[in-house]
């Protein structure tokens, strides 16, 4: 279960947390009639089936998991209905969202799982039971219009690091393959090596997006688990327009680094958000 996470308790150490794909999160809520946090279910790699008990409407949004009901769009169900998700097709994650949300407890004010630690529940199993919510605050809508369109090969736009300085043009010319070591914490990348400069530097905080370069050089992309301090320098920050991409990175996809302005970036989210509430 996941919402948009938990913010505030980065001085205790806890991230943010919160869906992997939060554009995906946000759109399946919107076109049930939800409020864009309402907990949803975030369904990774696979999905399964889901027998619903009473009339109800449902979205599903993100990678297409092969669902017997279309995605992307407010779709009803009546009693008795079973919707099933097989593997993924294209991208790593989907949403499913139900008119009213999901009604399960907050931890700190979110109902989002922190896998690595099991803080705020855990991953659901075959037989459990949920109850919908009254996150509802609107009409479900119809479909979405120019959804997000994935690609195994993935540009991440970025702007400077605080440490850019110390680094070349290396991120921004080659191309990486993601690591099977991926976990939500971190996307382990595999590719040329970055030039990390010798020495240490102060331990500081660190932003969901941060690229760190460890010292064998292979990036790590901070993902929605991260730590909240890391003492290994950032030639770069992928921008929160890209985040949705980090959240359907798979194994094996490709990615590469294209370098933005500040002024481009937020002129990119404001287009994303303008789209998000045309829906």
């Amino acid at each position: 279960m996941q919402d948009l996470g938990r913010f505030g308790f980065a001085q205790y150490g806890i991230s943010a947390s919160g869906a992997a794909d939060p554009l995906a999160l946000r759109a399946a809520n919107l076109l049930v009639g939800n409020r864009e946090n309402a907990p949803a279910l975030e369904m990774t790699l696979a999905g399964g089936e889901f027998a619903f008990e009473g009339d109800c409407t449902i979205a599903l949004a993100g990678a297409d998991f092969g669902a017997n009901v279309p995605a992307w769009e407010a779709v009803p169900l009546r009693s008795g209905s079973v919707l099933r998700c097989g593997a993924s097709r294209n991208g790593a994650r989907c949403y499913l969202a139900v008119r009213g949300g999901f009604d399960v407890p907050l931890v700190m004010g979110s109902a989002s799982v922190h896998v690595m630690t099991g803080v705020g529940g855990c991953a659901l199993r075959k037989g459990d039971r949920l109850r919908t919510g009254d996150a509802a605050v609107r009409h479900p809508r119809g479909a979405a219009r120019g959804i997000p369109v994935w690609r195994a090969t993935a540009n991440l736009r970025a702007t400077e690091g605080p440490q850019a300085r110390w680094f070349g043009e290396e991120l921004y010319r080659a191309e990486y393959v993601v690591s099977e070591e991926t976990n939500r914490m971190g996307i382990r990348l595999k590719g040329a090596a970055l030039a990390a400069p010798a020495g240490h530097m102060i331990t500081e905080g660190v932003p969901l997006g941060a690229v760190q370069a460890p010292p064998d050089g292979q990036p790590i992309v901070l993902f929605v688990e991260h730590q909240t301090t890391g003492g290994y320098p950032k030639p770069a920050n992928v921008i929160s327009a890209d985040f949705w991409k980090l959240g359907q990175l798979r194994p094996r996809d490709r990615v590469t680094f294209e370098r933005i302005t500040l002024e481009g970036a937020l002129g990119l989210l404001r287009d994303q958000e303008e789209w998000l509430y045309a829906i």
